[in-house]
């Protein structure tokens, strides 16, 4: 096989090693870049730097594909800053909990609507946190729990959207690396065919109800369950609760409307399927290019008329609403960066042959039957180590999507094992963004949120390597099944070992 032996891992493990230990994507990405360039360019490191911004950045950039991508993104954080500052959400989610009667619909409408906001894993927590809060207090629902149910409805949900800022990311990784291995299929399709897979994410979400409605809680997760039903405090005496009042006080004293956040999504929708359905939408493959276009105009739309929403309602004024959009805009740049960054290491370690060494040095010493649960494992330590999910996926899937194709291993599952190991991590790394950010929201200790969380997100974890080395058995297409099965009988199996089951008092509060 054409591959450069040793040195081909040289790249990857860079890009590991400092992810790992800096925590910082930009520059282990940057690093890994370079000296896969530097190994190319016989340790030249002058001509390295001119071919690293001539042949790579500047190619990367230039190329329509990718130029496509980066500019949707940006339209996407514009429209999703404007529905963050717009309170429509809150507005949304505080009609939801006027219908609430006991505890377990009180948990049940959070998950719901953490569930409802998935155009934003960022804006999750700062909307439904507050919302909630008081009516969980009421319903001596511990604050450790309002923080899991909106952390779990968070980056799990977001990452299963295919047309927000999660989806086109992803999906610009995939297609790529299938350009690059001639691969004919979409990268579109394949991310819609590989949700099946995206294993802890799917289990994140779905265990939420299980819990609840069972009250099946166990572990740290049931003793805070307990300490808030049978003394009623929201803490525990050690604990210091994240507070941001300033962002208390804009949500709740937003005179907002929920037709700020179901109108320019449905604009949105709309505007979508009136441009692809002339192009044979959804009988026809459309082209990516016309695709990246019609949702582009789509987000345009959608923002223009939560602007203009925002101007009726007198939510904002019409200069501060453009304020926000350029801001969401520019909040993208980290991303973009990113972006160009995996594509540019993804050509480097295509011409130095590194997923065919792998291959070489996999084939025949493991079963191919364990590739994506070990792509998983690293994934996950990985993401957990960096507090980042996104940077995870710039990392594994230019490797990940190689070896499936050589080794002949099914790619939705290798490409659901990244996503899954990227979520795993982000969602119960104590460093990660959406970590502090629930725990702000839910107006609780992030290391009391972490301690809850992260037994019932080994659980999941556990679940999903499982699952993935007996669907690997079995036919990949039952991995789902099997892992959701395992879910339902672990925490029955879990709760009755512990003997942790919530107590039902307080039960109908509203009574």
């Amino acid at each position: 096989m054409d591959h450069m032996g040793v040195l081909s891992l040289i790249p990857p493990i860079i890009a590991i090693v400092m992810a790992l230990s800096t925590r910082n994507v930009i520059i282990s990405l940057f690093l890994g870049l370079f000296s896969g360039i530097l190994i190319l360019s016989h340790f030249n490191p002058l001509n390295s730097v001119k071919t690293v911004i001539g042949d790579y950045f500047f190619l990367q950039i230039t190329d329509s594909y990718n130029a496509g991508i980066l500019v949707l993104l940006v339209f996407i954080g514009g429209f999703v800053a404007l529905l963050e500052k717009s309170g429509g959400a809150a507005a949304f989610a505080s009609k939801i909990a006027d219908v609430i009667k006991n505890r377990v619909q009180t948990q049940l409408a959070a998950w719901l609507g953490g569930i409802a906001i998935f155009f934003s894993e960022l804006g999750t927590p700062l909307i439904i946190g507050p919302v909630f809060e008081p009516i969980f207090d009421k319903a001596k629902v511990s604050r450790e729990k309002l923080a899991w149910i909106i952390d779990s409805t968070a980056s799990p949900v977001s990452v299963m959207i295919p047309f927000i800022g999660w989806g086109v990311y992803i999906i610009g990784l995939i297609n790529t690396e299938y350009e690059r291995l001639n691969i004919t299929e979409s990268g579109w399709d394949t991310f819609i065919q590989s949700i099946p897979y995206y294993i802890y994410p799917i289990l994140a979400v779905l265990i939420v109800p299980l819990i609840v409605i069972t009250k099946l809680d166990f572990g740290p997760m049931a003793k805070a369950e307990r300490r808030v039903l049978e003394t009623g405090q929201l803490f525990w005496p050690e604990s210091k609760p994240m507070r941001k009042p300033e962002v208390f006080m804009e949500i709740k004293e937003n005179s907002s409307k929920p037709i700020l956040v179901w109108f320019p999504i449905l604009v949105l929708l709309v505007t979508i399927v009136g441009l692809l359905i002339p192009l044979g939408f959804p009988f026809k493959k459309i082209d990516g290019n016309e695709f990246r276009i019609a949702l582009t105009t789509a987000y345009l739309f959608a923002a223009l008329s939560l602007i203009v929403l925002m101007t009726l309602y007198k939510v904002k004024k019409l200069a501060e609403s453009f304020d926000i959009y350029f801001s969401g805009m520019k909040r993208m740049m980290d991303i973009l960066i990113i972006l160009v960054l995996a594509w540019s290491l993804g050509t480097v370690l295509d011409k130095m042959g590194t997923a065919k060494y792998i291959v070489q040095l996999i084939d025949g010493n493991i079963p191919l039957f364990l590739v994506p649960a070990i792509i998983f494992v690293v994934g996950a330590c990985m993401s957990f180590a960096n507090g980042t999910s996104w940077g995870t996926f710039a990392i594994m899937l230019p490797l990940a999507i190689p070896l499936a194709f050589h080794l002949d291993v099914s790619m939705y599952a290798c490409i659901g094992a990244v996503i899954s190991g990227g979520i795993f991590g982000d969602h119960c790394s104590p460093i990660s963004d959406t970590t502090i950010l629930s725990s702000t929201g839910a107006g609780t200790d992030f290391k009391d949120h972490n301690k809850t969380q992260v037994p019932i997100a080994l659980f999941n974890a556990a679940i999903s390597v499982i699952a993935l080395v007996v669907g690997g058995l079995v036919g990949f297409e039952t991995t789902i099944y099997i892992a959701v099965t395992l879910m339902v009988v672990g925490v029955i199996f879990l709760t009755k070992f512990y003997n942790r089951r919530t107590p039902s008092s307080h039960e109908n509060y509203l009574a």
